[in-house]
């Protein structure tokens, strides 16, 4: 008896949509991102976004083999990050990420997401 195996490749389906149903611009995003290497933290990189009247919201992307393999919209709250961190992130960005209505983390944010993060890759290697 022969086995036969699926050929269908599974993509993530994206969190969250633009205002006018389309997809955002997965690669410019892991593009902009990667170049900013303090926006890596575990295995994730993370990243605002924040339309024009929207509330900010933190992203967070898991890359796989070169392109985005999941990418969410985070609960900052759940992180310790209040949403005048966002804010404050988003009034002080450098302008580094070119993409309209998306801004980097901010430093203050960033301490928080490694002083739980990277600790819990830490705990995951060491029991593995």
């Amino acid at each position: 008896m022969t086995e036969e195996r699926k050929t269908t490749i599974k993509e993530p389906v994206p969190r969250y949509a633009m205002a006018d149903g389309s997809a955002p611009e997965y690669e410019a995003i892991l593009e902009q991102i990667q170049n900013y290497r303090k926006s890596m933290i575990g295995r994730s990189f993370f990243y605002i976004h924040a339309g024009d009247s929207e509330q900010p919201c933190l992203c967070r992307i898991i890359p796989g083999s070169g392109k985005i393999f999941f990418h969410e919209i985070v609960d900052h709250g759940k992180y310790g990050i209040s949403d005048e961190d966002m804010e404050e992130a988003q009034k002080f960005d450098t302008g580094a990420f070119t993409l309209p209505g998306h801004f980097h983390i901010s430093p203050h944010i960033e301490k928080k997401l490694r002083a739980l993060l990277d600790e819990n890759e830490k705990i995951t290697a060491y029991h593995s």
